[in-house]
């Protein structure tokens, strides 16, 4: 993935009291710095962090913790939080192929939202649904847990399914075209108001284990 870079990200998301330096110190324990006992969702690959925001925003007696690995899309989601500032929310800067260090049976539900596709096989194993992946949501998470994915990527979206399927998950929602389906609470990403305004099909998918 090519990104633009924006001069100074770096350094202020490092000087951001809403970005957690640590976060490996907090693993088991994320009550503790939310200090309440609410539930606590993820968004793995938040971009910009519009999502997230908004639905720490509209669900204040949830916990958020955005995560992203790319400073220069991580610093407009720090500009939105510092502005006006959220006391459910929290960011950390890091690649997900270490979530497993972070967290530890406390996430209740999962957001990838337009995630990479990693479209070659050789690739299959990068892929945010894949087994790899799904294991170390396994030991994250809550019994009964969620994920949610939305993508506009027919070839991801196919492979989730089967990977979902193959390692016992529960589908409890799954549309082929969100936007026509008339969607209740649909929080939109920067991505997804994009790409509908061009007319393309958002896939999404809920399932729970």
């Amino acid at each position: 993935m090519r990104l633009k870079h924006i001069k100074g990200s770096s350094e202020k998301i490092e000087k951001s009291e809403f970005v957690i330096k640590n976060p490996t110190e907090y693993k088991g324990v994320w009550h503790k710095l939310f200090n309440n006992n609410n539930p606590i969702y993820i968004e793995i690959g938040m971009g910009k962090g519009k999502f997230i925001y908004e639905n720490a925003l509209n669900y204040p007696n949830i916990n958020f913790i955005g995560i992203e690995k790319y400073d220069s899309v991580m610093v407009r989601a720090v500009e939105k939080i510092e502005e006006k500032p959220l006391s459910n929310l929290k960011l950390i800067r890091m690649d997900a192929t270490n979530i497993q260090d972070v967290f530890e049976h406390e996430i209740e539900t999962i957001y990838l939202n337009f995630s990479d596709p990693w479209p070659k096989k050789r690739h299959a194993h990068r892929r945010l649904t894949s087994p790899i992946f799904l294991e170390k949501y396994e030991f994250i998470t809550k019994p009964n847990y969620h994920i949610i994915q939305k993508t506009d990527n027919m070839g991801l979206f196919e492979y989730s399914i089967i990977s979902f399927n193959n390692n016992g998950y529960k589908i409890n929602e799954l549309s082929l075209d969100l936007h026509n389906n008339n969607p209740i609470n649909n929080i939109e990403t920067e991505y997804e108001e994009k790409f509908k305004n061009q007319g393309k099909c958002i896939y999404k998918i809920d399932v729970t284990k």
